[in-house]
């Protein structure tokens, strides 16, 4: 776990910093850790705190919303902690007397938390609490322009720690300016990488020789079947894909609305909002999106009405129509689609309160549609249903290439776990080999730690050769 070699960088003497602080941390008990813990969540749930970090957060990424980010701090953080609470995670943390096996909590060691400007405050304070649940130190490598947001977090987390007796060093910053050589030094010198953003920023860490997690790329569809409540759906898309701006990755891109209720629920997203765009306009919605193919930071998390703003700019002879939708303040900008791939970027990411709409004639041509679209681009995220028919998310669930199916619940405040379902508290969703991820489950504390076990002699249990065999020979006979 500790490399030998002196220092030779800035970077080695900060994991240098980290190993030395991390071994200290290491002889910590229980309620010394989980005093650490709550110490962490304390730095960004004190209300004038989590207000600076969300309002330090929209000023210097230009992304999202700072009241919906001052939620977020809040409850994402407060919900891990309830999850971490109670938790065992040092020493002996199972005992099976069946099986004769103890399992002892250890730590991984130091921490490379890649972060994304997306959520420059939530998701290094999630990927720091369960860090140090685990006994790890842990180094932030933030995205450039969530690097102000990140170090004024771990300012307010030292002052914690200097409350507790905790070494500073436990918790870090990448030195700014970040850039792509200084993290993948990081990466390689450390003994975990954990990395949330960019599916560039993943690749890189599978590819650092360091053992990492990584997670997929979104691209949520949703699915209205004939028997949904469309108010109360409508009710929860809204509040999905309008938070903070949509920059979560569990915000709704696409919605597939079986045919029998797809005027009623248009109608139900309309009366909360929604503005479904003409033809023309939603090609220069397209021009604005997509210059040259990729997704525009003028449209990353900003509002609707922003959005419409900057179309009228680029389309001057729809100018006043532009303007006028933008005066009109709406919620979310829908598009009707059909088509999937490179060609039709609106059934990709948006990161955008923009919203592709599909239609279906039931409910296996809407799950087909779903499949296609992750076919695209989003495969092992996860998948929204509104419907009253239970047997329908085990379909999907089945078939699908996802790993959760959120069933009639705003999905991007659910997927990353919630008061009212049984998820982890996370902002890192794991995607599967669907994804390309070596996780299927929202990250938490487990992910950070190594586990020795301990085996015992139990008696002996050697089956019969007919216990193995028996119904196989009587199928199949024993040629």
């Amino acid at each position: 776990m500790e490399n030998s070699s002196a220092p030779s960088s800035p970077i080695a003497e900060l994991v240098a910093r980290a190993r030395a602080a991390q071994r200290i941390y290491e002889t910590w008990s229980q309620a010394q850790v989980d005093t650490a813990v709550v110490a962490a969540g304390w730095a960004i749930i004190e209300p004038a705190r989590n207000r600076e970090l969300a309002e330090l957060a929209v000023a210097d990424t230009g992304v999202g919303n700072a009241p919906d980010k001052v939620r977020k701090n809040h409850r994402k953080t407060f919900g891990l902690l309830r999850d971490l609470q109670g938790a065992r995670s040092v020493g002996v943390i199972g005992e099976d007397p069946a099986r004769g096996i103890v399992e002892i909590a250890r730590p991984v060691g130091v921490v490379c938390a890649v972060t994304p400007s997306t959520n420059p405050g939530a998701t290094p304070a999630n990927k720091i609490i369960n860090a140090l649940k685990g006994r790890n130190a842990v180094i932030v490598a933030p995205s450039p322009k969530g690097w102000s947001t990140a170090a004024r977090l771990i300012e307010f987390i030292h002052a914690q720690f200097d409350r507790i007796g905790a070494p500073r060093d436990l918790v870090q910053l990448l030195p700014s300016p970040v850039n792509k050589q200084s993290t993948a030094e990081l990466m390689r010198l450390c003994d975990l990488v954990v990395a949330t953003g960019s599916q560039a920023n993943v690749r890189a860490a599978y590819a650092s020789g360091t053992p990492a997690f990584g997670v997929g790329a979104g691209n949520v569809a949703g699915i209205v079947d004939e028997t949904a409540d469309v108010n109360a759906a409508a009710d929860r898309i809204l509040l999905s894909k309008t938070f903070d701006n949509a920059t979560s990755c569990s915000s709704e891109n696409s919605l597939v609305v079986v045919d029998a209720v797809r005027a009623q629920m248009l109608s139900a997203l309309k009366d909360r909002g929604a503005l479904m765009l003409a033809a023309a306009q939603k090609a220069t919605l397209q021009s604005l999106m997509w210059p040259g193919g990729k997704l525009s930071p003028a449209v990353i998390g900003q509002s609707a009405r922003v959005i419409a703003e900057r179309a009228a700019a680029l389309d001057g002879a729809n100018r006043e129509g532009w303007l006028a939708i933008a005066a009109r303040n709406p919620r979310i900008l829908m598009v009707a689609e059909d088509g999937v791939g490179h060609e039709h970027p609106f059934s990709g990411e948006k990161l955008s309160p923009v919203l592709a709409i599909y239609s279906a004639r039931d409910f296996d041509e809407a799950a087909a549609t779903v499949a296609r679209i992750y076919a695209y681009e989003g495969a092992g995220h996860s998948v929204g249903l509104h419907s009253t028919v239970p047997e329908r998310a085990l379909t999907l669930g089945l078939t699908l290439p996802v790993s959760r199916v959120i069933v009639d619940q705003a999905h991007c405040i659910a997927t990353g776990g919630s008061f009212d379902n049984g998820l982890p508290f996370s902002l890192s969703m794991g995607c599967g080999t669907w994804g390309k991820n070596n996780f299927s489950d929202n990250m938490n504390y487990r992910h950070y730690l190594n586990i020795t076990r301990v085996s015992r002699p139990i008696p002996e249990r050697v089956p019969s050769e007919d216990d193995i065999f028996g119904a196989f020979f009587a199928e199949y006979g024993a040629g």
